[in-house]
């Protein structure tokens, strides 16, 4: 993770500050010195994760704001809601006078983003990989940008640890069934997870098969896909707004009636940023995810 000292950028005439952004690579940051930002007192969590991680360490009082998804633990309601993640309002972001904003990667629009990079406020990119190592690098990007390196450490340490616990505690339990994410249902239409997605990022650490695993991203799944995907259980995110509020809703679907999930009965309803979060939590998620679908093949 790299930092940006907007401050200094700003004070730079037009001609030095053009200089960087032509030799600065798409994607990369200016690096500050630690104290830069590390001292910062008025910090915006962009991110659920992000605002978990903070408060893991001990460091939520230095946040005033967060984004929408940022919703554990519960005191970080208390806190102004600046926005979703990829909908963010450059104006509603600096209403609050932010010192350094903790910004998680897919952190959007780029628009947004790009006026972000510009405001004089020191931003610290925070990576975002679907991975156990994911979250361990994701703890220590956060540790460094607050300054708190060893109280990083230590939680990562601790995280890794119960993640290689509750993934070795899988193994075996799920293999082998088939699992298909369903992001929405609006319409009917059946919008599924792919690869390189958070939910086959949290069936691959719990041991299970994405069942449409051969396509990158969310993509509509016409009826002959679901047909072919045959998946042992549907899984999606306890929330609302997916039109299908239970079993009986989502498997009134004809295709997915038709799968062994829906001849079976089976839906796993689990909260969104519990599921998909890979913060703090994910290794209880795995367990609780790894248990149900443990049941599955008793």
């Amino acid at each position: 993770m790299r930092l940006i000292d907007r401050k200094r950028a700003a004070g730079l005439t037009t001609a030095v500050a053009l200089t960087l952004a032509a030799l600065v690579m798409p994607g990369e940051t200016i690096l500050a010195g630690p104290s830069e930002t590390s001292d910062a007192e008025r910090i915006v969590a962009i991110g659920g994760s992000v605002t978990e991680i903070v408060f893991a360490l001990g460091e939520q009082d230095r946040l005033i704001a967060r984004d929408s998804t940022s919703i554990f633990p519960a005191e970080a309601n208390a806190l102004p809601d600046v926005g979703y993640i990829r909908r963010l309002s450059p104006e509603g972001v600096l209403s609050v006078n932010p010192e350094l904003l903790l910004m998680l990667e897919g952190s959007g629009p780029q628009e947004a983003v790009d006026v972000l990079k510009k405001s004089g406020v020191a931003i610290a990119d925070v990576p975002e990989d679907f991975s156990a190592d994911g979250i361990v690098d994701k703890v220590r990007a956060v540790g460094q940008a607050l300054g708190v390196e060893k109280k990083a450490a230590e939680l990562a340490e601790k995280l890794e640890a119960d993640l290689d616990s509750a993934q070795a505690d899988a193994a075996g339990k799920t293999e082998g069934v088939r699992v298909l994410f369903v992001l929405s249902t609006r319409g009917g239409r059946i919008m599924a997870s792919g690869r390189d997605t958070a939910a086959d990022g949290i069936l691959k650490l719990a041991g299970a098969e994405n069942a449409v695993a051969e396509f990158p991203g969310y993509k509509q799944l016409s009826d002959e896909a679901i047909l072919s995907a045959a998946p042992d259980v549907i899984l999606m995110m306890d929330r609302t707004g997916n039109h299908a509020s239970n079993a009986d809703d989502l498997f009134s679907h004809p295709a997915l009636a038709q799968t062994p999930a829906g001849k079976n009965n089976r839906l796993i309803k689990m909260g969104g940023q519990y599921l998909l979060g890979f913060g703090p939590r994910t290794a209880e998620a795995i367990r609780d995810l790894a248990e149900q679908l443990a049941e599955i093949r008793s």
